[in-house]
């Protein structure tokens, strides 16, 4: 074998190590949660998760999917009242801290007191900061230096991940 397909197989293997590693670093949800020894108000088996929500919504929530930008109804809800975790129904955010990122999903400044955490996220070959549901774990989206003042932050959220609860009138 010559240099240059020695070095050309080396170098796909090496290539082909990369991708796993990465792949590795963002093994879901499940993994993420146990290593992090979080534990959550809110716990189903995995089965249970698949019965109590949608294909969609345990992807996302369960499995760290992520839904089309501007499919959810969710980006253009503009009424007044409150963003909740489709999994637990737990109150995650407030209409007055939405705002339009043109991201394609739903944006807010700010969440509502201690209903999100966040962990570090490797997945995607990036590290980036994942916001999670504090009652019961489920995957909303991440969160960026990019949004507006008074935060600075953006709350990047898969709308399939919440429902909304209108304010009364």
């Amino acid at each position: 074998m010559d240099g240059t397909r020695r070095r050309l197989l080396i170098a796909s293997g090496a290539g082909g190590l990369g991708l796993a590693l990465i792949k590795l670093r963002g093994t879901g949800i499940a993994d993420a949660k146990a290593a992090s020894a979080e534990t959550f108000a809110v716990t189903h088996s995995d089965d249970e998760w698949r019965k109590l929500l949608s294909p969609a919504q345990y992807a996302v929530l369960r499995h760290e999917g992520t839904e089309r930008p501007y499919s959810s109804p969710l980006n253009d809800e503009h009424r007044a009242g409150i963003f909740a975790c489709a999994g637990c129904d737990q109150d995650l955010y407030s209409s007055t801290t939405k705002f339009d990122s043109h991201t394609g999903w739903p944006s807010f400044w700010k969440p509502l007191d201690k209903a999100v955490s966040t962990s570090r996220d490797y997945s995607m070959a990036m590290e980036r900061d994942e916001v999670h549901c504090s009652r019961c774990g489920g995957h909303l989206g991440h969160v960026f230096n990019d949004g507006p003042r008074p935060t600075g932050l953006r709350y990047c959220m898969n709308g399939v991940a919440m429902t909304f609860k209108p304010a009364a009138a």
